[in-house]
């Protein structure tokens, strides 16, 4: 075992010590990050604007805004569509958006669970 009871190549437990430090304060850092990501909003828009998603970072749909224009009683199922279409989108430009500050917080290391 190497020198001060550690593991090897790793001096005593001060190393220890400032990377446990440097770990809560990576973690406090990571949840103040998903805090302000979870009330971020994001908008998408499909069929030219005529359907439009609100969504926030916790991936709830906030707002749907559907142009009178996209309403046909003959075509219910573009409608749908649109709509899927609108809310998708949002609801990915929220993950990408959350993956991506993350990713930058932890270097890019996976880390499940956490978001």
């Amino acid at each position: 075992m190497a020198r001060g009871g550690g593991f090897p190549g790793m001096m005593g437990g001060g190393n220890l010590q400032q990377l446990a430090r440097q770990a809560q304060k990576l973690q406090q850092n990571m949840q103040k990050l998903q805090e302000e990501l979870e009330t971020r909003e994001f908008e998408a828009a499909a069929g030219g604007g005529m359907v439009k998603a609100k969504v926030n970072g916790k991936k709830e749909l906030l707002e749907l805004v559907i142009d009178p224009q996209a309403v046909d009683p003959e075509d219910v199922e573009m409608l749908q569509d649109l709509v899927m279409a609108a809310v998708n989108e949002a609801l990915k430009s929220a993950g990408d958006t959350v993956e991506r500050e993350m990713g930058k917080m932890t270097g890019g290391i996976n880390m499940p669970g956490l978001f």
